[in-house]
């Protein structure tokens, strides 16, 4: 394995000490790859998040261009919202 140096706030010293004091960890070492895969996995996630925002935001282009969408006053806007705010608050399935 690859031996890094790496400079540690007080602080993040303290957190690595009380993690292996708990026993949860063997050694230092242990911590610092949890830590990471635990940022790997963040990463992976807030990626997929983006990815996700530019599908929705690429079929909404779409349906802008081929005018599939609603006109809505500010009233009638605040009213399709409250509808789906009950709608979201009902057991899933139900409809009121």
């Amino acid at each position: 394995m690859a031996t890094r140096n790496v400079v540690l706030t007080p602080h993040q010293e303290q957190v690595i000490h009380d993690l292996v004091q708990s026993g949860r960890y063997q050694n230092a070492s242990e911590v610092m790859r949890e830590g990471l895969r635990l940022l790997e996995q963040r990463v992976a996630e807030d990626a997929a998040k983006i990815e996700a925002l530019r599908q929705a935001a690429s079929i909404g282009i779409m349906d802008l261009e081929h005018e599939r969408f609603t006109h809505l006053s500010e009233e009638g806007l605040e009213h399709y919202l409250n509808e789906l705010s009950v709608e979201a608050a009902l057991p899933t399935g139900e409809k009121h």
